[in-house]
C-alpha cells in the first residue's frame, strides 16, 4: 500500500444522513480511500425513497422516475450495480388521457421521434389531441423563448413560471395539459408556485437539451432493494461503517481542527463531517458561525406528495403508466410485478402538490378516487377492489417558489471541515432523485479538495456523460 493511500485511510469522514445524497457522499469518499463512518436514524437507507410490506405486497412509499438527462443518478445505479433494475424506455412515450373528451377521443400522446432538438417533438405537439390548433402553434413558439433563458440569471428565481407562460401566449388549457402535466410531476408545484428558474431547469435540461433527454426510467423492483439493499452492499464493499437507528444529537469542532459527532453511548472523532439530512435537521445540528444566515434554512418550504394504492381483482391497465386530464388523478403506475403481486393488479396514483388532500381521511380518499379510476379506466368497473391504503409525505420535496434559490446553501460551510448535501441544496435541480446524488458528489467534491486528495475518476464520469 502506498504512503499517499496509507494516509488516506488514515483521514476519517462522518456522514449525516443516509438518504441517496448521504450514502452518495460516503461511496465517493469511500471510494478517495478515506475511512467512512455512514449515521441514519432510520431502521433503514434511502431517505424518502423507500419500501415497505404490507401483508403480501412491498409497497414503495411514492413512485419515483428518473429521465435520461438524470447522469448523476444513473451512475448512482451503476455504482451499486442497480442500473439494470431500472431501465429506461427506449424511447419517450407517455399515454396521455383526457377524461372530459368523449370515449375513443380521450388517448394522446407525448413522444419523441429520432430527430434533432426541438424537431423531436415536433410531430407529437402537431398532432396532440388535448391542445388545439393555435395552442399547439403557442407552445412551439413558448418552447423557443424557453430555450432562449440563461439558466445562470439569477433573477430567474424571483418570477413564477405561470406569469412567465401567461406573457408567452400560453392558454389556461395549454398549461393544464402539457406544462404542468410535466412540471407538477417534476417540480412538485404548479406553474403559478413554481420558480421560472427551476422551471426553465427542468424544461431545457429534459426536453430541450438532447432528442434522448425526457426518456423516462423507474425501478421494476421495490425501491428499498435499489436504494436500501444494493446500496448497503456496496457501502460494506467499500469499506464504509453503516450505522441505521442512529441518531445523531450533536456535531461541534474540536480546538484541534477536528470534530465530535455525538450519538447515544459513543462520540466519533472525524476529520470531515456531512449533514445529509433535511434542512430543518440541519438547522439544529450546525455549530455557531457554519452559515451566515442559517435561519435562512427554515425559510426553505416542503410540499407534500400523496400516493394512492389499489389492487384490483383483475387486470385493467395495459401500459406501465399513463398521465390523466380532466381529473384529480394525475398519474397511474402500474406496480403488480415490482409489488411481487401475483393474481389481479396494483395500480398507484402519484398525486404531487397535493397540500390540499395530504391529510384527507382514507375513507374520503377512496370516495373520491374509486369514481375517478373508474371514469379513467373503463375495466375497473366491473373489478372488484381487494386493498386501497394512502401513503404520504408531508414533506416529500422542498417547495420550488419563487425566490428559493437564494436560501439553498452551497455543499461548504463557513467552518473548515463541515459540508452540506442532500436535494435542497444548491445543486441546479429541484427536489429529485438527481438532485440528491449531486449534491452528495458536491460534498465529496469538497470535503476531498479540503483534504488535499484527489477525485475518484469514476466518479465524476457522469459529468463527461452529460
Amino acid at each position: 500500500m502506498s504512503d499517499e493511500r496509507q494516509a488516506a485511510e488514515g483521514r476519517h469522514a462522518v456522514v449525516v444522513g443516509g438518504g441517496l445524497a448521504g450514502v452518495t457522499t460516503a461511496l465517493a469518499l469511500a471510494d478517495a480511500g478515506m475511512r467512512v463512518t455512514l449515521l441514519e436514524g432510520r431502521p433503514r437507507l434511502g431517505g424518502l425513497a423507500f419500501s415497505f410490506r404490507r401483508g403480501e405486497l412491498t409497497v414503495d412509499n411514492g413512485q419515483h422516475v428518473y429521465l435520461r438527462c438524470c447522469t448523476a443518478y444513473r451512475w448512482f445505479l451503476d455504482r451499486i450495480g442497480g442500473a439494470a433494475l431500472a431501465p429506461l424506455q427506449n424511447r419517450l412515450d407517455v399515454p396521455v388521457v383526457d377524461v372530459a373528451r368523449p370515449e375513443g377521443r380521450r388517448l394522446g400522446r407525448l413522444r419523441r421521434d429520432a430527430l434533432p432538438v426541438p424537431l423531436h417533438l415536433g410531430r407529437s405537439l402537431a398532432t396532440y389531441p388535448h391542445l388545439s390548433l393555435a395552442d399547439r402553434a403557442k407552445v412551439g413558439r413558448a418552447a423557443l423563448a424557453l430555450q432562449g433563458l440563461d439558466l445562470a440569471d439569477p433573477a430567474l428565481d424571483t418570477q413564477d413560471f405561470g406569469s412567465w407562460l401567461t406573457a408567452h401566449g400560453q392558454s389556461a388549457r395549454a398549461v393544464e395539459a402539457l406544462w404542468d402535466l410535466v412540471g407538477v410531476a417534476t417540480l412538485n408545484a404548479v406553474a403559478g408556485d413554481a420558480s421560472l428558474g427551476l422551471a426553465a431547469m427542468v424544461f431545457k435540461t429534459g426536453l430541450l437539451s438532447d432528442p434522448g433527454a425526457a426518456d423516462i426510467g423507474w425501478a421494476h423492483v421495490p425501491l428499498g432493494e435499489l436504494h436500501d439493499g444494493l446500496a448497503r452492499k456496496a457501502l460494506d464493499s467499500a469499506g464504509v461503517r453503516t450505522e441505521v437507528r442512529t441518531r445523531v444529537t450533536s456535531v461541534s469542532p474540536d480546538e484541534n481542527g477536528r470534530w465530535s459527532v455525538r450519538v447515544p453511548g459513543e462520540t466519533l472523532t472525524a476529520d470531515a463531517v456531512v449533514l445529509a439530512v433535511p434542512q430543518r435537521e440541519t438547522h439544529d445540528l450546525l455549530p455557531a458561525g457554519a452559515l451566515d444566515a442559517p435561519e435562512r434554512l427554515l425559510e426553505i418550504g416542503t410540499a407534500p406528495i400523496l400516493n394512492v394504492h389499489v389492487v384490483y381483482d383483475r387486470k385493467v391497465l395495459d401500459a406501465p403508466f399513463l398521465a390523466a386530464l380532466g381529473t384529480p388523478v394525475q398519474w397511474v403506475f402500474d406496480r403488480t410485478d415490482a409489488s411481487g403481486l401475483r393474481d389481479g393488479q396494483y395500480l398507484a396514483l402519484s398525486q404531487s402538490a397535493a397540500q390540499d388532500e395530504i391529510d384527507t381521511p382514507v375513507a374520503d380518499l377512496r370516495e373520491r378516487y374509486l369514481p375517478e379510476l373508474e371514469r379513467l379506466l373503463p375495466r375497473t368497473r366491473g373489478a372488484e377492489v381487494r386493498d386501497f391504503f394512502v401513503t404520504r409525505e408531508r414533506t416529500a420535496t422542498f417547495a420550488p417558489a419563487p425566490g428559493v434559490g437564494r436560501l439553498r446553501p452551497g455543499a461548504r460551510t463557513k467552518v473548515p471541515g463541515l459540508y452540506l448535501a442532500g436535494a435542497w441544496t444548491a445543486t441546479g435541480w429541484p427536489a429529485t432523485m438527481e438532485s440528491a446524488v449531486r449534491s452528495g458528489v458536491n460534498a465529496a467534491d469538497a470535503a476531498l479538495g479540503a483534504l488535499g486528495r484527489p477525485r475518484p475518476h469514476r466518479l465524476f464520469a457522469f459529468e463527461e456523460a452529460a
